[in-house]
């Protein structure tokens, strides 16, 4: 098949102890799933419906990689997560069929211009320019279920030079992540492919170039990367 520009090449992520690799169609985030984040970003922490943002594949940096100070901000922040890659999609999916539709897990950043966010949430516009701009994703290499299984609970925290800012365990989340993958299910047809950052806890803050960011999530993984 031949192409009138350029195709684009398939965004895609390691995948622990195999040559093959992960290929990302879609990346959903879901926003306020931790309580004491909810409450930092001034919300009320009862649970409500989960609403959901997305990213774009290309916006995925891989661990070790380096994360550029994006232009038009001056409050560039970290969101620490655990990162749900699904083997499997479908729509309306039972959340008793959930995890069925699980391949791994991963550790993610949803880095985020704050300021703009801020902007766009005052005047009822869409987020895109504070969530989906260029390497506002990185991610750490996939681990399938078949190894860790699902994980309920376990560390979720994230270093800046050596200083602890964020620091919760997945037992917290609001959603967990059989419920969110029905509910997304329930908005989109979820594929092969798709990425879910599945919330942040407490602690979220800027970040400047030239720090170090090390998140890692107990039984799934460690990301690091460099503000340039």
């Amino acid at each position: 098949m031949s192409y009138a520009v350029p195709a684009p090449s398939i965004p895609t992520l390691p995948i622990r102890n195999c040559d093959e690799r992960f290929p990302v169609h879609r990346i959903y985030c879901v926003g306020r799933n931790y309580v004491a984040h909810a409450i930092e970003m001034g919300h009320d922490p009862h649970r409500e419906e989960p609403f959901f943002f997305q990213k774009n594949p290309d916006t995925l940096v891989g661990n070790g990689g380096d994360f550029p100070y994006p232009a038009k901000s001056e409050d560039v922040h970290h969101e620490i997560e655990l990162v749900v890659a699904l083997g499997a999609g479908g729509t309306d999916i039972p959340v008793d069929k959930a995890l069925d539709c699980v391949y791994g897990y991963g550790v993610g950043l949803d880095m985020t211009r704050r300021d703009l966010q801020g902007q766009m949430k005052k005047t009822g516009r869409p987020w895109e320019i504070g969530k989906a701009f260029e390497h506002a994703a990185p991610c750490s290499e996939i681990v399938p279920a078949s190894q860790i299984g699902h994980p309920d609970h376990g560390r979720i925290r994230l270093e800046v030079n050596g200083e602890l800012r964020q620091d919760g365990d997945l037992n917290q989340l609001i959603w967990k992540i059989s419920e969110m993958i029905t509910y997304l299910s329930g908005l989109f047809t979820l594929s092969a492919g798709d990425l879910i950052f599945t919330g942040t806890p407490a602690g979220v803050g800027p970040v400047q170039r030239g720090d170090r960011l090390v998140g890692s999530i107990d039984g799934v993984g460690r990301l690091e990367i460099t503000v340039v």
